[in-house]
């Protein structure tokens, strides 16, 4: 009977093997036959090269060209005869002639004949291109590796529906012959990076030399290889910093890349340009609105996507951000006009008098003076008590200088509390020395021997504490600070010092 029993549990198990793999194998039939459905499909979905071409879409060295509609194709043709020279001058001067009033005729002339090149064409860049070719410069170069999607369209200066999937140089160059069709474009279906800058930053046909670079990089790293790049080859630039989570356009200001603030991609691009030398001369379009409470900021990753493994595999491209950044649509349009106009000025000598952020400035000549005075207590200390030997005194340390640490170095933050109003700079460590002297009697020079890398941001009330019981009294940096604030100090004033091999 026990036999019996286990001869059926034997058969049922051979049964029950025998119909998952017949299972299976329908299965994995069924799936192969999709697969080759679809291959088929796609086979002879595609043209032989002998076959009527009317309807394929052609391939350009930038990408397929749509199938052209009636209306495209007549402003493609309006555009080759604009572009050979067979367009009446008076009626591009009509088009222009508020601009010709605006900016004189010598003015007008040298924008018609300008050559710029705009590196990014999403919201910023996309905006600033339809300005330029409405205002009349006649070569613009066009560089971006990316495509339309469904999401640009909220930022985007001329892209419809019908541009989604197509590259984004393409769908400026396609909806602008229609408004501007004696302007020339160069596409360049390109991501930017300092390998190929020399020919995509290179000259016109002709030998023509960029008039003006508009950097609309969304990516810290490609942005900086750009600057640097124009920095060290003397092309004028402008750059678009972060309109990303602002929506106050009364804020947004031209000024120079090391006084700009309130601007994390600025922070960014700013403390990476320093540690390679660049620490001025490069004007940026930024805005001055603070985060705060209920305001748009960067969307973190859900916990999902950190188990998944390194979130840099997320990134359409390496080092390229994974977190989605909320975007007003109307903000990179303000951007984009901010740097076309700056351009547009440029070129055409018109009077430029952008107001200055006197508020940073006066801030940082503040902490200035406030480094003298202290520098001056601790020389007097170890002098003796002496007076004179503060008189004429000089301390190395310039505005810019001030702005690099508070802003770059401790971020705008105290370094003991994290505090981020009524700020200062002390220096960190009790001095052995202090005093420089170069001369002798009447030519007698004195000087502070403080660096950069001496200084620590604190608030006020901190750095007066500081002072009285570290700098002018017995008390250690152990006696006052945690072990995490003194590695987290001496980590800052390590950047600061490669920022000091650097600066002018």
């Amino acid at each position: 009977m026990s036999s019996l029993t286990s001869n059926n549990k034997v058969q049922l198990a051979a049964t029950a093997v025998v119909s998952a793999a017949v299972a299976a194998s329908a299965i994995l039939s069924y799936q192969r036959l999709q697969k080759d459905s679809r291959l088929n499909r796609l086979k002879q979905s595609i043209p032989n090269p002998g076959d009527d071409e009317s309807g394929v879409q052609k391939l350009t060295r930038v990408g397929p060209l749509p199938k052209p509609d009636k209306e495209d194709e007549h402003n493609f043709l309006l555009a080759q005869r604009a572009q050979a020279g067979d367009f009446d001058d008076e009626l591009i001067l009509e088009q222009l002639a508020r601009n010709r009033v605006f900016l004189s005729d010598q003015g007008l002339s040298k924008l018609r004949n300008a050559f710029v090149i705009i590196v990014g064409c999403g919201g910023v860049g996309s905006h600033a291109c339809a300005a330029l070719s409405r205002s009349g410069v006649s070569k613009i170069r066009l560089i971006d590796f990316d495509q339309v999607t469904l999401s640009s369209l909220n930022r985007h200066a001329v892209a419809t529906l019908a541009d989604v999937g197509l590259p984004k140089v393409q769908c400026l160059q396609r909806r602008l012959c229609a408004i501007t069709p004696w302007t020339k474009f160069d596409l360049r279906l390109q991501k930017f990076d300092g390998s190929v800058a020399g020919d995509l930053l290179g000259d016109w046909e002709g030998g023509q030399r960029p008039d003006f670079v508009i950097d609309a990089i969304d990516n810290i790293e490609s942005k900086v290889e750009l600057l640097k790049y124009c920095h060290d080859n003397g092309l004028l630039v402008i750059s678009a910093m972060g309109a990303g989570t602002k929506s106050d356009p009364t804020r947004v200001m031209v000024g120079d890349i090391g006084a700009s603030f309130e601007d994390g991609l600025s922070r960014a691009t700013r403390r990476k340009l320093k540690l390679l030398g660049v620490t001025s001369g490069i004007p940026v379009v930024y805005s001055t609105e603070k985060m705060g409470e209920g305001k748009a900021a960067l969307l973190p990753l859900s916990e999902e996507e950190f188990k998944k493994g390194d979130v840099g595999d997320l990134g359409a491209l390496p080092d390229f951000r994974v977190r989605i950044l909320p975007v007003l649509g109307t903000m990179p349009a303000v951007f984009g006009y901010v740097a076309a106009n700056h351009v547009i000025l440029k070129i055409t000598g018109y009077p430029m008098d952008y107001q200055p952020a006197k508020a940073r400035d006066k801030m940082y000549e503040a902490i200035l003076a406030y480094v003298q005075a202290s520098e001056e207590k601790v020389v007097r200390m170890i002098e003796g008590g002496r007076t004179d030997v503060c008189v004429g005194l000089k301390v190395p340390i310039t505005p810019g200088d001030i702005a690099f640490l508070v802003e770059e170095a401790f971020r705008g933050r105290s370094a003991v509390t994290g505090v981020p109003t009524k700020l200062m700079l002390i220096r960190w460590r009790k001095p052995a020395t202090t005093l420089v002297r170069i001369g002798e009697g009447k030519d007698e020079q004195k000087s502070s021997n403080l660096r950069l890398r001496d200084l620590v941001c604190m608030t006020k009330e901190e750095a007066v504490r500081h002072q009285k019981e570290v700098l002018l009294g017995d008390k250690s940096l152990e006696d006052l600070y945690s072990q995490e604030v003194i590695e987290l100090v001496e980590r800052q004033q390590k950047e600061a010092e490669a920022y000091e091999r650097h600066r002018p």
